[in-house]
């Protein structure tokens, strides 16, 4: 790449972190008012669906139906947004967004293992190291006096480990299978249709639907914006991959980390102890030994659907 298209990308690098990190505070907006996890999983997977299909037909893209492609839908709906993100509302409910920002950051350093157990990867000490890092970073948020205002609940501290696990089983899953040879686009679509066929029923019996009432009161227009941001946001992340390469994109990681943060700051006046820094500090540190060398493939990157914001 020459100076201009590093210094362009970097740019995009900058603005897809701040996108991604604005939407961690958001979550927290949205189950403010204590709307169900299904209901708000529901629509965050319609969300995206209607932007997707929207994209694929202006494109003139078409969604295959066939029984290996819907497999693939069910797979990633189930892993990349139903699952974590169940756990991940949840949470939300109980832990600052500027904590929910930092385990999220996790997600590269559960690739290393996962990737290990595939077979996507090789053993490397340094990776390790910045495995040992991360964990660091979280036992110093669970310290005593790492806390914000309240103790932090250790159940729910394990609870927001959860998006991140299954995130890093996504990325390795794509990296393992392939998408059947279909784009990113396609693989999005197909997989938030299925999930809103699986979660529509869901959340109607469980009583968690949310009705939406116009104009949107403050959580349901925290929680479109939300959605809409991370389509938009991960679709640059694709195009960024094919321009400047995985390596590069990956490093949106330590911004989403930093921006979820700083926009916890300014939009919940959330405060944080000296341990929580350490923790920031840990956890670049595990994400940057963690890294994979320019000859790895992506299974380090973020995950294909993560909409969790």
């Amino acid at each position: 790449m020459t100076r201009r298209e590093t210094l362009f990308y970097a740019c995009v690098l900058i603005l897809m972190g701040a996108g991604w990190g604005i939407t961690i505070p958001l979550t927290k907006i949205a189950v403010s008012t204590g709307y169900g996890h299904f209901g708000l999983v529901f629509w965050q997977l319609a969300i995206g669906c209607v932007i997707m299909g929207t994209v694929c037909t202006l494109r003139g893209i078409r969604l295959p139906l066939n029984p290996r492609a819907l497999r693939l839908y069910l797979i990633l709906a189930l892993i990349g947004t139903i699952l974590p993100n169940t756990a991940g509302y949840q949470a939300a409910v109980h832990l600052p967004s500027g904590i929910l920002s930092l385990l999220l950051s996790m997600v590269p350093m559960f690739a290393f293992p996962v990737a290990l157990l595939l077979g996507n990867d090789r053993f490397e000490a340094r990776r390790l190291v910045g495995l040992g890092c991360g964990l660091f970073g979280v036992l110093l948020i669970v310290a005593p006096g790492a806390e914000v205002s309240l103790n932090l609940p250790l159940f729910w501290v394990a609870i927001a480990l959860i998006p991140g696990m299954f995130y890093a089983f996504e990325g390795n899953y794509v990296a393992k299978w392939g998408t059947e040879g279909l784009d990113a686009f396609q693989v999005m679509w197909g997989a938030t249709l299925i999930g809103v066929l699986l979660m529509g029923p869901v959340s109607v019996l469980s009583g968690q639907f949310v009705t939406p009432v116009w104009p949107p009161n403050i959580p349901q227009a925290a929680l479109a914006a939300s959605s809409v941001v991370h389509v938009f946001v991960y679709a640059t992340y694709v195009w960024l991959v094919g321009r400047a390469g995985a390596v590069f994109a990956v490093q949106v990681s330590y911004l989403v980390m930093g921006f979820g943060l700083l926009w916890a700051k300014l939009i919940l006046s959330e405060a944080y102890s000296p341990l929580i820094w350490a923790a920031l500090a840990a956890m670049f540190l595990g994400m940057y030994l963690v890294q994979p060398r320019p000859k790895v493939a992506l299974a380090d990157a973020p995950a294909m659907g993560n909409t969790k914001g």
